[in-house]
């Protein structure tokens, strides 16, 4: 009874003097066990809002708000949308934040039984504990690996979601566009129909030649396909944006106009990189930490008593590419740093080639919009000159297809101004507000 005794106090001793060396380590980078320090006055921050406080990509991400007006078509095809959103990479994001809530415990001494047969067949047991003292930075590299981690996966939440808004905002613009394209082509078929009617009547008159009454016919069997085809598009826009909806979206209605400045945000791409930077360093420096001998306490504790000493070790042995190894480690880090820069040349690219486009959209809408104008001004002269007299009906009748086209080249002008707006807004990460996702 009293071997046993002793060997519970050595057990507690060991421990209590393990656990206080994990405590003592500095924060430093000077190789030894550090954990979190907890003498922050925030002591009552939910979890959500202390990965905001220690993360500069999580809190960016958090300070997002949707360019979405409420209660605009936008906002009233997102809600759903996002209602019936599976969220995959929110399971991702709930699976490194218990990695990283593991990870922060690192420091913590390491205890697990270790049960044995002897030669003799006797079972014996005894209890290991292992405190490592110095490490090279390995234990708070990993903390850092695994909340780089937590933060990739919050940007890919972020890129998951502003990507689905668009795809859905993308099919309603396409039943939009389709609807309004109908409703062109319905009144052009209206009038053109007046046309053939005026022309048959000239024909039975003798007035006029049959190749125009043909030719007439023509154009209109053209409208009716393409009004065909328009609400066949409408309809399969509709039945897939529904499909990703809790609810059907059939009577929304209407454009919204979004205005994303460019200075807003940080694109998405760029927070990426920069956690990704920041999770390949903290693996660069397990790295180089595993290339270096580290110093624990440890011990063994059964029913014979207490064996406690310390132990230098590392995870490769020490050879003449040791060197080379190290400054590979180095050279990763210098090429993460580069990847940021990379990336944020290429969002910045990016950005400027779709403000670019859409400012040219707006001009050209305008433009478009005055030439519908002027072809409505040519068509009704042309008109008042063929009930004078003065014009055939062909000649009506081709100035007429020429109003139409300016028409239907201002709507599809309209709707690819209105999809690159909204693209602006995914590549800023604005379609969605961050403290929702």
């Amino acid at each position: 009874m009293g071997q046993r005794d002793g060997s519970v106090k050595a057990v507690a001793c060991l421990l209590a003097a393990m656990g206080l060396s994990g405590c003592m380590s500095s924060g430093g980078d000077d190789g030894q066990v550090s954990r979190f320090l907890s003498n922050s006055p925030d002591t009552q921050l939910t979890e959500r809002q202390k990965e905001a406080v220690q993360s500069t990509v999580i809190s960016a991400l958090q300070a997002r708000h949707s360019v979405l007006p409420p209660d605009s078509a936008y906002a009233r095809v997102a809600g759903p949308v996002l209602a019936a959103y599976s969220r995959p990479a929110e399971a991702e994001l709930r699976s490194a934040r218990l990695r990283a809530r593991a990870a922060s415990k690192n420091w913590l001494p390491r205890i697990g039984p270790d049960i044995s047969l002897t030669s003799l067949g006797d079972l014996v047991a005894q209890l290991v504990v292992e405190q490592v003292l110095f490490d090279n930075g390995r234990k708070k590299a990993e903390r850092a690996f695994a909340k780089a981690d937590v933060e990739v996966a919050a940007v890919t939440l972020s890129e998951d979601t502003n990507e689905r808004v668009l795809t859905a905002l993308g099919l309603y613009l396409d039943a939009m566009k389709a609807r309004e394209r109908a409703s062109l082509e319905e009144q052009t078929l209206k009038d053109m129909q007046h046309f053939e009617w005026v022309m048959t009547e000239r024909v039975n008159g003798g007035v006029s030649d049959m190749s125009d009454l043909n030719v007439l016919r023509q154009k209109l069997a053209e409208i009716r396909a393409t009004l065909t085809a328009q609400h066949e598009a409408e309809t399969t826009a509709l039945a897939e944006l529904n499909a990703m909806s809790t609810s059907p979206l059939d009577d929304v209605s209407g454009l919204s106009d979004l205005t994303p400045e460019s200075g807003a945000a940080r694109p998405l791409e760029v927070l990426r990189a920069e956690a990704e930077k920041d999770r390949d360093i903290a693996q660069a420096k397990i790295d180089r930490a595993g290339l270096l001998p580290g110093l624990s306490a440890g011990g063994t504790v059964d029913e014979d008593g207490a064996d406690i000493g310390l132990n230098i070790s590392t995870d490769q042995l020490l050879g003449l590419g040791t060197g080379a190894s190290l400054k590979a480690t180095q050279a990763a880090r210098d090429a993460a740093e580069r990847r940021v820069g990379q990336a944020q040349e290429d969002a910045e690219r990016t950005l400027r080639r779709l403000d670019g486009r859409r400012s040219a959209l707006s001009r050209q809408v305008t433009e478009a919009s005055t030439l519908a104008t002027q072809a409505k001004a040519n068509l009704d002269l042309f008109q008042r000159q063929y009930k004078a007299g003065q014009r055939q009906v062909m000649d009506v009748v081709g100035v007429y297809e020429t109003f139409a086209a300016r028409q239907t080249a201002q709507l599809d002008l309209k709707y690819e101004l209105a999809r690159t707006r909204l693209q602006i807004a995914r590549h800023l990460g604005l379609l969605a507000d961050g403290g929702d996702i």
